[in-house]
């Protein structure tokens, strides 16, 4: 592959397995390669976006931070997808509900993204919403059901802008149940490059209650989406 290692990422080819999971947190990485992968090595820490390979269930799996925000995930997913020939990314993060339907500790599997974001605009315009592999979201529904998982398969919206005043509103009329700052970029790096992604988020605090999850609900929750994602890897 071509220009390997890149600027933000000093992996040899053959460092990262076929499967990356993506969390914004470079710490959540390394809980994750930590928690359930067997020999698990760093192979990255370019700006402390640490990435780890190691086993899960004796398949080779790799797990990296993104950072926070569309054009981080959309510069690490891209280099993955296009220089390192990863063929799927999986995102697990957090998000916000946006309706009274949606509980904090639920998982969403994000059916499609909707976003406001010049970054998206240079992939596929305004308007197009940003959808996620068709085989990848199905596999992980079924998976979701057999772990008897609270969950919902369900539109999420990308902002970019945490602190925004220009409200969520329009986003909830089409459809988005929770508002996270990542999935749309993910979606249009991985279909511009023909290769898989999906987002599995765990809902942490509701934008309509103002409930959010305590420091010892979150790990619990969180770790329902991270043994989700691995078993789909």
């Amino acid at each position: 592959m071509k220009n390997v290692p890149t600027p933000h990422i000093t992996a040899g080819i053959e460092d990262f397995g076929q499967t990356v999971l993506m969390p914004g947190d470079p710490l959540r990485s390394q809980y994750i390669a930590q928690r359930f992968l067997e020999d698990a090595k760093l192979v990255n820490n370019v700006r402390g976006v640490q990435g780890y390979t190691g086993y899960y269930k004796g398949k080779k799996v790799s797990v990296m931070a993104s950072g926070m925000g569309m054009p981080a995930i959309g510069i690490y997913a891209h280099e993955l997808f296009n220089f390192y020939d990863i063929q799927t990314i999986i995102r697990v993060g957090s998000a916000g509900a946006l309706v009274k339907d949606i509980n904090v500790g639920d998982i969403v599997l994000g059916s499609q993204s909707f976003y406001h974001s010049t970054f998206i605009q240079e992939y596929i315009g305004e308007n197009i919403p940003a959808l996620p592999d068709k085989e990848l979201l199905q596999k992980a529904e079924q998976i979701a059901k057999e772990m008897n998982l609270r969950y919902k398969v369900a539109p999420l919206f990308s902002s970019d802008v945490f602190y925004g005043t220009r409200g969520n509103d329009e986003f909830v009329a089409m459809g988005a149940v929770a508002v996270e700052m990542e999935s749309a970029a993910l979606y249009a790096v991985a279909e511009k490059a023909k290769k898989k992604a999906l987002t599995i988020c765990t809902i942490s605090d509701s934008l309509v209650t103002g409930e959010a999850l305590s420091a010892e609900e979150r790990q619990t929750s969180f770790e329902d989406m991270m043994k989700l994602s691995l078993e789909l890897a």
